[in-house]
């Protein structure tokens, strides 16, 4: 498992993030706050608070080739 921050600050954004989700296998959730939802979820991420960055989690312990496909969406601290 592994989680990092991320930003989805357009509907562009959230609708290629969620495409490059989807062709995954691996189970992504995206917090905000206290609400949890699935990364694959459009619906579910415009629920969210997208002003503010969303803690990305990856139930997998391979997750290098998702997150380099990801990588401009990730914050970098």
């Amino acid at each position: 498992m592994k989680s990092t921050k991320i930003r989805l600050s357009t509907i562009a954004d959230v609708r290629d993030f969620v495409n490059i989700v989807s062709q995954s296998e691996i189970d992504i959730d995206l917090a905000s706050g206290r609400y949890l939802v699935d990364g694959k979820s459009i619906m579910g991420i415009f629920s969210l608070d997208l002003m503010s960055p969303i803690t990305m989690t990856a139930h997998s312990d391979n997750t290098d080739e998702l997150f380099a496909k990801l990588d401009r969406f990730i914050i970098k601290e």
